[in-house]
């Protein structure tokens, strides 16, 4: 006899009707994905993922390198409106913090304060400027979290130089 299928109660098969042989292969499958796409890789496409958005949005705020345009001053004044901090202060703001995190989390260094500072940009985004947008900021930060909680894996700085 099976000894999976011995040691199962009524209560379990009530619980998960699925034959014991069906849940062995899906937690083997599982297992073997895990395995397949470890934290490394994922904590790699995560940095690269969430980094191109962020660096994509900074790079429309500025002409050359770092010189913030009128049309950034505009739309913090115009469209984003931030409570309590002034347009100029804003934009040169976004405009570094949109350059210069994804460039950490891209080479992997001081991941998890990189992201820290942009799930807290995500959340004034959501909050403050467009509510209604929650489905991309949830999978920004799911991504964000992610790093924040895990780290940038060991093909990175942080790794290097031991940072935690």
């Amino acid at each position: 006899m099976n000894p999976v299928l011995s040691t199962m109660t009524a209560a379990d098969a009530t619980r998960n009707p699925q034959p014991a042989g069906l849940r062995g292969l899906w937690h083997g499958l599982a297992g073997r994905l895990t395995r397949l796409v470890p934290h490394d890789a994922l904590a790699l496409v995560n940095r690269v993922a969430i980094a191109a958005i962020f660096f994509m949005s900074g790079r429309t705020k500025v002409e050359g390198w770092l010189t913030v345009t009128d049309s950034a001053y505009s739309l913090f004044r115009d469209e984003y409106r931030l409570p309590l901090v002034p347009v100029e202060i804003a934009a040169n703001a976004a405009a570094w913090a949109e350059h210069l995190f994804p460039l950490l989390l891209v080479l992997g260094l001081f991941t998890r304060l990189s992201a820290l500072a942009l799930l807290g940009m995500t959340l004034v985004i959501q909050v403050f400027v467009y509510p209604d947008a929650w489905p991309t900021h949830l999978s920004w930060a799911g991504l964000l979290l992610y790093l924040v909680g895990r780290g940038a894996g060991t093909l990175s700085l942080d790794r290097l130089f031991r940072i935690r």
